[in-house]
């Protein structure tokens, strides 16, 4: 059920490029092959959501994520916004959350901005917890999307300002 409700969430967020994101969402996807023991993080979230919450302009070009001319200081004002809000611990051990690679998708209010994170789990995954509560401190109606795959086997969930956090074990 939950999977069918954000499968249409996602549908009615993307489907009209031509206006801006009708829903306050973010995506989060993490994924875990214990044969790799890497876990990976993607997060995904829109430009304009970024910009207001770290320069409270979301039309805002002083970062140019992804850009030639990307500030100096973009990756650092984006990990500091998100480690406030977001992190996962596995094991009951945070990780410690550093961008991989960025990348930009999408035109006009629906640009998102990808942010791709791994992580080394050399032990056997037991637990997980998740806190996803990018943006609920400006938008009361922001839910975040999370979607964990662990060895095949896919969990998904909605977290908000109400519901920050979840705890899975394996």
């Amino acid at each position: 059920m939950l999977v069918r409700l954000c499968a249409v969430l996602c549908f009615l967020l993307f489907a009209d490029p031509a206006n801006a994101h009708p829903l306050r969402l973010s995506l989060c996807e993490v994924e875990y092959e214990s044969d790799k023991k890497v876990l990976t993080i993607n997060l995904k979230l829109f430009l304009t959501d970024v910009n207001e919450a770290i320069v409270f302009d979301p039309d805002s070009n002083e970062l140019a994520f992804c850009q030639p001319n990307e500030a100096a200081k973009a990756n650092q004002l984006l990990m500091n916004y998100v480690n406030r809000f977001f992190y996962i611990k596995a094991n009951g051990k945070r990780i410690n959350l550093s961008i991989k690679r960025k990348k930009l998708s999408g035109e006009g209010q629906n640009t998102a901005l990808w942010v791709y994170f791994e992580y080394e789990q050399s032990l056997p995954l037991k637990s997980l917890e998740i806190k996803n509560a990018v943006f609920t401190d400006l938008f009361f109606d922001q839910n975040n999307i999370v979607y964990v795959h662990v060895n095949g086997k896919s969990k998904s969930m909605m977290l908000n300002k109400k519901t920050a956090v979840h705890h899975l074990k394996f």
